[in-house]
């Protein structure tokens, strides 16, 4: 009780006083389910820890990188890259942020139960060169290594030992630990308070570094209330009302109505995010299923019977009210590696869906669950709600079960599923990390794999990806190229859509629009 007490005194504190306070009032369906910095690699928690926690490389407001933590950096050698530490930076709880602490974090988010192991996956170890330079040495070497190390915040080693927190919290195990509620970064903002599903409070970092920056100097909120609301009318009603500055996610159908409500704005955009459908190629009998002797997923001639019977303009024009891009791919056009000539879908045939379940062996088609988030993605259950029905049309029997996103992670990181709906960011806007995270064999090694829960594996995909890894130029090119090939011809996942995102605010409001659906409210300013 006390150290809440301490907190909100501080967060009054730092409000500065009177007509300087400024307070946003920010909401979005689903909350986070950690404050573990390398716990959970989810947009949900990323959206608040970033505001928190800062990386050694930071991201401009077109995705592109800047210094953060590191002033500067520069590959020394193949294998060594050498970052020079920003001086006089101090943790929330008054640690002074030294090279060690990048040592600890990147230990840290190597070990197993971390879910940020792709941004790690070449790293050997780090090293201490002196107290404020430090050098990353990798396995092989890894040119686009700055593009992950701005997705890794930095911890405080003595604060992590003080609170028994050195390795990450175990959300598979549903462990509590200090960090699941309490966080201590060199970030903008400093937690407050913190009531899961109910208010999480952070108040700014007067001492923040970054304050004098250009692109925050004329930044002036001094306060941030964040309330998950996951019922759209309520989370549209209290915008509407004045009880809510800024929402994250609008639902589309009020997109027309928020247009045309005056003190309202819209901000919209293209995301760096695909929304597809996995499934479970690896057991030998499907869970969830009426087939109880085989496994209907591990027949190519299935997948691509389930993914001929989508009517993806159908989605496109009634669920997704166009606000989405139809793709044939599982990553979208920022991102390196991108190649329209891949970009192709199966068309919509609902007749060859049919005859290729008949040849499979499924003439009266057959029964198994979709598992689908409620509260994550743009219209996510609504997506689901229309594939179960136009896969009906062909003789398959999906079973929705739609659920808040945390049980539904938490449920796929269990392998207990046998279809899911999954979105894809990419934070590195390189195509190595959706290959390696999505489609790798999940054979132990860091980032392998680490959201594969389809367990698909390919010995020649597996090949190529060990190239991205390990080489550049053209044949990194080739390889990315070849194994876009694959992917379109041997389904192991049903593309559907890139999402384009919409931001609702009061107009007295504004903040950058980001491709990676993450407000940044170190540029942000209410007048």
């Amino acid at each position: 009780m006390r150290k809440w007490l301490w907190a909100a005194a501080l967060a009054v504190g730092l409000g500065a006083a009177g007509a300087d306070a400024r307070t946003v009032r920010w909401s979005a369906s689903g909350d986070p389910n950690t404050m573990d910095p390398h716990s959970q690699n989810l947009g949900t928690v990323t959206m608040v820890l970033q505001q928190i926690y800062d990386a050694l490389i930071s991201r401009t407001q077109d995705l592109g990188l800047a210094p953060g933590l590191a002033t500067r950096w520069e590959q020394q050698e193949p294998t060594r890259w050498r970052f020079w530490l920003r001086e006089g930076v101090k943790f929330h709880e008054g640690q002074a942020f030294t090279a060690d602490d990048v040592v600890f974090s990147v230990t840290r988010a190597q070990q197993p139960t971390s879910n940020y192991g792709i941004f790690v996956d070449t790293i050997d170890r780090a090293v201490q060169v002196e107290p404020l330079v430090v050098d990353i040495i990798t396995r092989v070497p890894d040119p686009i290594l700055p593009n992950k190390i701005a997705s890794l915040m930095i911890m405080s080693r003595s604060w992590a030992e003080q609170h028994n927190a050195t390795r990450p919290q175990n959300t598979r195990q549903r462990e509590e630990m200090h960090t699941t509620r309490n966080t201590n970064g060199t970030g903008a903002f400093r937690l407050a308070s913190r009531e899961p599903d109910v208010r999480t409070v952070l108040a700014r970092n007067n001492d923040w570094w970054g304050w004098n920056e250009p692109a925050s100097r004329e930044a002036n909120i001094t306060e941030i209330v964040y309330r998950p609301i996951s019922s759209d009318a309520t989370r549209i009603a209290a915008l509407l009302s004045g009880e809510i500055d800024f929402v994250l996610d609008p639902p589309l159908q009020d997109l027309n109505r928020l247009r045309q409500a005056q003190n309202i704005r819209v901000l919209e955009g293209p995301e760096v995010r695909t929304i597809f459908l996995a499934m479970d190629v690896h057991r030998d009998r499907l869970l969830y299923s009426d087939v109880t002797d085989r496994n209907p997923f591990k027949d190519l001639r299935v997948r691509r019977a389930l993914y001929h019977a989508i009517d993806i303009q159908a989605i496109h024009r009634t669920v997704m009210r166009g606000q989405s891009v139809v793709t044939g791919t599982f990553f979208p056009p920022q991102v390196n590696g991108y190649s329209r000539e891949e970009d192709v879908r199966l068309p919509f045939d609902a007749n060859r869906a049919r005859a290729l379940l008949a040849e499979a062996g499924y003439p009266n088609g057959f029964g198994f669950t979709l598992d689908c988030p409620n509260n994550r993605y743009i219209n996510d259950e609504q997506i689901c709600q229309a594939i179960v029905a136009m896969w009906a049309r062909i003789g398959v029997r999906a079973q929705l079960n739609a659920m808040p996103l945390g049980p539904f992670f938490a449920k796929i990181q269990r392998e207990d599923t046998s279809m899911y709906l999954l979105g894809w960011g990419v934070p590195t806007l390189d195509a190595l990390y959706s290959f390696q995270s999505l489609l790798r064999t999940r054979d132990g090694g860091q980032g392998n794999g680490i959201w594969n829960y389809g367990r698909y594996s390919n010995p020649h995909m597996d090949q190529l990806i060990d190239i991205m890894v390990n080489q550049s130029g053209q044949a990194r090119n080739n390889a990315i190229r070849e194994a876009l090939r694959i992917y379109r011809e041997d389904v192991p996942h049903i593309p559907l859509h890139h999402q384009m995102i919409p931001w609702a605010m009061r107009a007295n409001f504004q903040i950058p629009h980001m491709a990676n659906n993450q407000p940044y409210f170190r540029w942000a300013r209410m007048n």
